[in-house]
C-alpha cells in the first residue's frame, strides 16, 4: 500500500531530504565561516531596517535598493579603473587605493539614494499625518520604482564580474582555510557596526536620535530637529549599506543585477527581527546568526535551496519564545 501510495504520489518520497548531519560535522567549520562572512553583510544591511523603525516606526522596504545601488555604483566605479572578472595585475597600495574610492563611491551613492527616498518619499506623508499602512505601500511601492529604473538605464542582465583580488589563505581552523577576503569583510564589518553603535549612544546626533525615538513631540520641545535626525538616519543606513554593497560584491563578482537587492534585503530584514528590530547591535547579532544557521541548514539538509527556509524557520522559532527579538531593546529605550 506505502509502494503504491508513493507511485501515485512521487513528492511523498523522502529522497528529496538528505539529513546528513555526518556532512555537517565534517563541514563545520567552513560552513561556519561562510556563514559568518554572509551574516555580516546581512546586519550591515539590517542597521538600516533597525534604525528607521527605532526613529519612524517604519519597515522601510525599498532599503534593500538603497543597497543595490551602492553595489551599482561600486561596480561601475572598478569597472572604470580596469577591474574585470580577473583579478587585477596592481600593486597591493593601488588595490587598497582603488577599493576605498570604489567604497566611497558606494556609500556616497546609497546614502544619497536614501536620502532622496526619505525626502520625496516619507516626508510629504509625514506632513500629511499618514496613515502607517501608507507608509508601508509607498515603501514597497518605491523598491518597486526603483528597481524598475535601474532596469531601464542598466538592463536586465547582471552586471559584467569584478574581481577585486586573489583571496590568500591566512590561517587554519581544524583543517579549514580562513582566508584574507572572509577575515576583511568581518573585521571591517564589526569595525563599522562598533563605530556605528558609539555615534548613536555617545553623540550628540546620536542622542537627538535616541530621543526621537523614544518620543518625537517630547524631543522636539526640547530643541531636536526632527526632520534632520530623520534625514541623518536615513543616511547613516544607506552609508552602511553602501559598505557591505562593496563586501558583497567582494564575494559575489558577479551579483549585482537590478533586482538583486530584493532577497538579501529580505534576509537582513529577518536578521534584524531576530536580534531585534530597532537595536543596533541586535542587526549584528541577527545577521551572523541568520548566515551561519543557514549554511548549516543546507549542509545538513543536502541542498541550497534549504538555506533560506531554515533560516526563517528558526527566526519564527525565537520570535514564538521571544517576539521583540533576541536583544529586544528599542532604540529608544537604549542605554547612553
Amino acid at each position: 500500500m506505502l509502494e503504491t501510495l508513493v507511485l501515485v504520489h512521487p513528492v511523498l518520497d523522502n529522497s528529496w531530504i538528505n539529513f546528513d548531519v555526518n556532512a555537517l560535522v565534517q563541514n563545520f567549520w567552513s560552513a561556519t565561516f561562510d556563514g559568518l562572512t554572509f551574516g555580516a553583510i546581512y546586519g550591515l544591511i539590517a542597521v538600516g531596517y533597525t534604525l528607521v523603525y527605532g526613529v519612524l516606526n517604519l519597515i522601510n522596504f525599498a532599503h534593500s535598493e538603497v543597497f543595490i545601488v551602492g553595489a551599482y555604483g561600486v561596480v561601475i566605479t572598478l569597472t572604470s579603473l580596469g577591474f574585470g572578472p580577473s583579478a587585477p595585475n596592481l600593486s597591493p597600495a593601488a588595490i587598497i587605493g582603488d577599493l576605498l574610492l570604489a567604497l566611497i563611491v558606494g556609500m556616497a551613492a546609497s546614502a544619497f539614494t536614501a536620502w532622496v527616498l526619505e525626502r520625496v518619499a516619507y516626508r510629504p506623508l509625514r506632513k500629511r499625518n499618514a496613515p502607517r499602512l501608507v507608509f508601508l505601500i509607498t515603501a514597497i511601492g518605491a523598491s518597486f520604482t526603483i528597481q524598475y529604473l535601474i532596469f531601464l538605464i542598466r538592463g536586465a542582465n547582471a552586471e559584467p564580474a569584478v574581481t577585486m583580488f586573489i583571496p590568500t589563505p591566512i590561517f587554519d581552523v581544524f583543517g579549514t582555510i580562513v582566508n584574507s577576503q572572509q577575515i576583511i569583510i568581518v573585521v571591517a564589518s564589526v569595525i563599522l557596526m562598533i563605530a556605528t553603535d558609539w555615534f548613536i549612544r555617545r553623540t550628540r546626533t546620536g542622542r537627538g536620535i535616541r530621543a526621537v525615538a523614544q518620543d518625537a513631540d517630547t524631543a522636539t520641545l526640547m530643541g531636536v530637529n526632527k526632520e534632520r535626525i530623520i534625514q541623518i538616519t536615513f543616511i547613516t543606513g544607506g552609508i552602511l549599506a553602501g559598505a557591505a554593497a562593496l563586501f558583497y560584491v567582494m564575494l559575489v563578482p558577479s551579483g549585482v543585477i537590478y533586482n538583486g537587492g530584493f532577497i538579501l534585503g529580505v534576509k537582513a530584514f529577518a536578521a534584524a527581527v531576530l536580534g531585534g528590530i530597532g537595536n543596533v547591535r541586535g542587526a549584528l547579532l541577527g545577521g551572523l546568526l541568520l548566515g551561519v544557521i543557514g549554511n548549516y541548514g543546507q549542509i545538513l539538509l543536502g541542498d541550497s535551496q534549504w538555506t533560506d527556509v531554515v533560516a526563517f524557520v528558526v527566526l519564527v522559532l525565537v520570535l514564538l519564545i521571544k517576539p521583540t527579538g533576541i536583544l529586544g531593546t528599542s532604540l529608544g529605550r537604549s542605554r547612553a
